[in-house]
Parts: C-alpha cells; sequence; structure tokens
C-alpha cells in the first residue's frame, strides 16, 4: 500500500475511534447515577430491556442513537432523545423496538423524542414490521410544551400511527414498565397487546397529585392505575408480570406466535464476502475531501465478492450505476465518481458533480432497478448539479429533473449512504432525506449542506460586508479575516455529520465497515412490503 493509503487509513480510522466513543457515552444514558437508581427499583435500564428481549447473537440496527445531542442544553440535554430504537430480532422476526429510556429526564417527551418515536413509527409502517414498546415515560416535558403537543408531526401523531398500523395489519405490542401518563397512556392501550409489570408499571391520564388538584380525590398512583387495577378491575391492560425479565419473557411467547408475512420477493442468494477487504475503506477514502478518488474501490469492498455489473460504463461517468450483490441481496448502486473524467468528446468532468449525462444515465438506470425490482443504493459524495453557461444551453436542469423525478417516484426501496460531500440539489437528486429512503446513513466523513464551508462562508462574508457598507461602516483586512473564521467556524459546526444525527436528517452515523450490516438488515426489513406499480409520471425529455 502506498503512502497515500496509509495517511488515508490513519485518518478515517480516527474518525471511527471518535465515533465509538461518543456512542459509549451516548448509551449512558442520563449517567451512572440514574442507571443505579434505576436498577435499586428492581428495573432495567432501556438498553438491558432491549438487549434481554432481542436474540441472542443476532445484530441491533440502532435508529437514531445521536438524537438531541447538543440539544436542550439549558434544560440539562435530552441524551439520544430519552428513547432507544432500532430493528432487531425476537425470535427469529425482525422487528421495530422502541423503549423509553427513563434515566434520562423520566422519560420524558421532548420535541426531538416525538421525532425519533415517529420516525420509528414510520420505518414499521414503511417496512410493513412488527413494533414492540417497552414504555416507561412521566409524558410530555411540560416546559416544552408548545413545541411537542398541538401540529402536524408533534405528540399526538403517535396515536394516529397506531391507529393507521392496526388498520395495516401491523403487529403491535406494548409493555407498561413503569410511569405510562396522560396522552401517553394511549400508546399501549392502542396496541394489540398491553402488557404491564406489577408495582413499577402504571398507567393514568391523570396521575394522583393532578387527581386531587382537579377533583379533591386522594388516591395513590397504584390503586389510580398499577397493575392490580387495570388487569383486574379496569381491564386496560391484558396480564400482569412480577418483573421486567417476565415481562419481557411473555413478548417473546407472542411473537413465536405470529405468523408469516407477504415478501416482496427481492432477490437472495448465499451472502459471500468482498474479495477486497471491507477495512480497505480506510485507505481508498481520501482523508482530504477535495483529493479525487475511484468510487469502484469503495463498491468493490462493499459487495459480494468484489464484483459488479456497470451500466452505461462509457457515459456519463461522473456517476457509476452498477447491479451487485450485498449480502446475497440483489442491489443497484448509484454512486458519484469523484475522479475527474473526460469524454468521448474530450471535455473535461469534475469528480462529485452531476452533469447532463451522468444525470440522464442515473434516470434510466433506476428505472430499470424498478422494472426488475431491484433495491437502490446511493453512495453519496456529491457536491452538486454543473452549474455555467454550458450546461444551462444543454438542458442541466431539464435532465436534473428526470432523475430526480425518477428516484422520487421509485417504489423499490431506497438505502442512502452519505460518505463524504452532500451539498445543494445533489443531496436531493441522490436520493436525500426528503426523498424518502428506506434508511439514510452517514459515515465519520460526511458533510451535508447546501454547499461546502468554504463556498458558504465567502459568500456570506460578502453579504456581511457589503450590509456594513450600506450603514457606511468599512473594516479593515483584519476585521475580515477574523469575520470570516467566525462565520466559517459556525457554518463547519453545522456541516458536521453529528449536527445532522442530532436532529434525525440521518438515522445514524456508522463505522464504514458497518455499510454492508445496514443494507442487508434494510432490504430484509423491506422484503416484508410488497412493492406497489412503479409510475414515474411526466419526464422531461
Amino acid at each position: 500500500m502506498d503512502i497515500t493509503f496509509n495517511k488515508n487509513e490513519d485518518q478515517n480510522k480516527q474518525l471511527v475511534s471518535t465515533l465509538n466513543r461518543r456512542l459509549e457515552k451516548v448509551k449512558l444514558g442520563g449517567g451512572k447515577k440514574r442507571i443505579e437508581k434505576h436498577h435499586a427499583k428492581g428495573k432495567l435500564t432501556a438498553r438491558e430491556r432491549i438487549d434481554y428481549l432481542r436474540d441472542d447473537d443476532t445484530e441491533f440496527l440502532e435508529i437514531a442513537a445521536f438524537a438531541g445531542e447538543g440539544m436542550y442544553e439549558e434544560e440539562g440535554g435530552c441524551p439520544s432523545g430519552g428513547v432507544v430504537t432500532g430493528i432487531g430480532y425476537v425470535d427469529g422476526r425482525q422487528c421495530v423496538l422502541v423503549a423509553n429510556d427513563a434515566t434520562v429526564k423520566a422519560g420524558a417527551w421532548f420535541p426531538i423524542t416525538a421525532k425519533k418515536n415517529l420516525r420509528a413509527q414510520e420505518v414499521a409502517m414503511e417496512n410493513r414490521l412488527p413494533i414492540i414498546y417497552l414504555v416507561d415515560s412521566a409524558g410530555v416535558y411540560l416546559p416544552m410544551q408548545d413545541e411537542i403537543f398541538p401540529d402536524k408531526e408533534h405528540f399526538g401523531r403517535q396515536f394516529r400511527n397506531n391507529a393507521k398500523m392496526s388498520a395495516m395489519g401491523i403487529v403491535q405490542i406494548a409493555a407498561i414498565m413503569g410511569s405510562c401518563v396522560a396522552g401517553g397512556a394511549y400508546l399501549p392501550i392502542m396496541s394489540d397487546e398491553a402488557l404491564i409489570v406489577d408495582k413499577t408499571g402504571s398507567i393514568f391520564l391523570a396521575g394522583s397529585y393532578l387527581v386531587k388538584a382537579a377533583i379533591g380525590e386522594d388516591i395513590d398512583n397504584e390503586e389510580l392505575g398499577g397493575a392490580t387495577t387495570h388487569c383486574e378491575i379496569s381491564g386496560v391492560t391484558d396480564n400482569k408480570y412480577q418483573t421486567d425479565e417476565e415481562c419481557l419473557d411473555a413478548i417473546k411467547r407472542i411473537m413465536d406466535k405470529i405468523g408469516k408475512f407477504d415478501s416482496a420477493g427481492f432477490s437472495r442468494k448465499e451472502s459471500a464476502q468482498p474479495e477486497e477487504p471491507v477495512e480497505n475503506i480506510y485507505g481508498h477514502f481520501p482523508s482530504d475531501r477535495t483529493k479525487p478518488y475511484d468510487v469502484r474501490n469503495i463498491i468493490k469492498c462493499l459487495v459480494d465478492k468484489s464484483e459488479f455489473d456497470e451500466y452505461k460504463e462509457l457515459y456519463g461517468k461522473t456517476i457509476v450505476c452498477a447491479t451487485a450483490r450485498i449480502d446475497g441481496w440483489s442491489v443497484g448502486i448509484i454512486a458519484n465518481q469523484r475522479q475527474i473524467v473526460k469524454t468521448k468528446k474530450g471535455e473535461m468532468q469534475m469528480g462529485g458533480v452531476i452533469y447532463s449525462d451522468s444525470a440522464d444515465k442515473a434516470a434510466r438506470f433506476i428505472m430499470n432497478c424498478n422494472q426488475r425490482k431491484i433495491p437502490l443504493v446511493f453512495l453519496q459524495d456529491v457536491s452538486g448539479f454543473m452549474v455555467g453557461s454550458k450546461a444551462e444551453h444543454g438542458g442541466i436542469i431539464k435532465d436534473g429533473a428526470k432523475m430526480v423525478n425518477a428516484m422520487a417516484n421509485s417504489t423499490v426501496p431506497k438505502f442512502t449512504i452519505i460518505m463524504g460531500n452532500s451539498y445543494g440539489a445533489g443531496n436531493y437528486a441522490m436520493c436525500g432525506k426528503a426523498y424518502d429512503p428506506r434508511l439514510i446513513y452517514a459515515w465519520p466523513s460526511a458533510q451535508i449542506a447546501v454547499m461546502s464551508g468554504a463556498s458558504a462562508a465567502k459568500t456570506l462574508l460578502q453579504i456581511r460586508v457589503s450590509a456594513l457598507k450600506s450603514a457606511g461602516k468599512e473594516i479593515t483586512d483584519e476585521e475580515k479575516d477574523k469575520l470570516l473564521k467566525e462565520i466559517t467556524d459556525r457554518y463547519n459546526s453545522q456541516l458536521s455529520p453529528y449536527y445532522a444525527a442530532s436532529r434525525i436528517w440521518v438515522d445514524g452515523i456508522i463505522d464504514p465497515t458497518e455499510t454492508r450490516k445496514v443494507i442487508s438488515m434494510g432490504i430484509e426489513a423491506a422484503d416484508h412490503a410488497p412493492v406497489e406499480k412503479f409510475n414515474v409520471g411526466v419526464l422531461q425529455t
């Protein structure tokens, strides 16, 4: 291996090391002291509950682990949004798992908590996966109720989703393993089956203090809404259990009896490891985001036997389109090529930029994959569409619209991995968050924004300087440099994949070597939902 490979490898491994350290901190939830208090009540933590419930020696694909990071600091923070979500296996069946983390503000719902719960429900609905709720929450975080209660995508949307999923035939199981208060009480009771843990689980529309204030009645929470009350008097819950473990064992027995699902019928053969070691991604992917590289080397590290069949290899070369298999699953790959390429007419094209010919090729490839029922994988490292008079006269907007149209209307599942740059309309065309990828994950090297940090900072500086001049103020070159640094630092912090992950613009940040797992588990989930007929609509030609 050459010096560049080794340098890239060192830098990317450092990024992964930082990722792992940050994940370890997130997984502590409210911290060690609060975990100890939780255990003292005879309760498992949210992560312990998920680990106990899911099958041994199986993968868990966590969704939105970094939700809320760096947010709500004046409120004491909300690690992982106060809830753990992801795709796991229970009794051999893929499920969406949702567990409130009561070590974080007693499991109270912040705005990002609602967004994360709705994302978990969306994954279940899109893929027709059973969903299991492990409830332990004090309800809406009252100081922020105006940001979580009334709007369409706020707290109440989850109950609407409960009802919709039930009508769709999606299995929903809920275990009340702690507090379950007010509007939140509807979530488990709108599920197919509601289990409760004796003495620690409780469910009511209003707790004892509020009941006293509202109607003057003196009653404790256990008599008001404990397991005995709801299993033996009201019939609100179905069965009670003495411990968390007994309750989780009961969920496993329920899952054991569920019938088979209607498969979408995606092609899968026996899995094979890439011949190019997956770890070589670290060396092939440049540590300097301005450096070119051949994306085919990345693809070889991801696909079975490092084999793929390229579509229109000699045309539209700034995007590589190829069919291959990942962990046995048939996939269609659309990847930005970061090398500078040369067309047959002698035109030089910049890597990472979408030109008319590459957009045209990608649109046709997406349509082919829909025709053949092949899931799509987008590997993003994109600077945007080509600009300038030559591109405009050549119809770049028309060809870009064609690609966006085909991608947006695709009915086979889409999966997006943001490896590097994800700028502007390039983010959209390569199936960014707004275009409903079933899963979207970023590498630690990702940068997500309307344009690069350098370009944005210079543009913002020009605007600021012009505004000061209009106000009759002149600034020195030294002041300009200081202002540029302030703008650049602020913008670069927003480029970070952690900034995106904290707001659930991506489902998470992963070690590049986990990319095969994400795609494989994603397609396995998508195989639960039969594909609708593809209709691309009106194409701009």
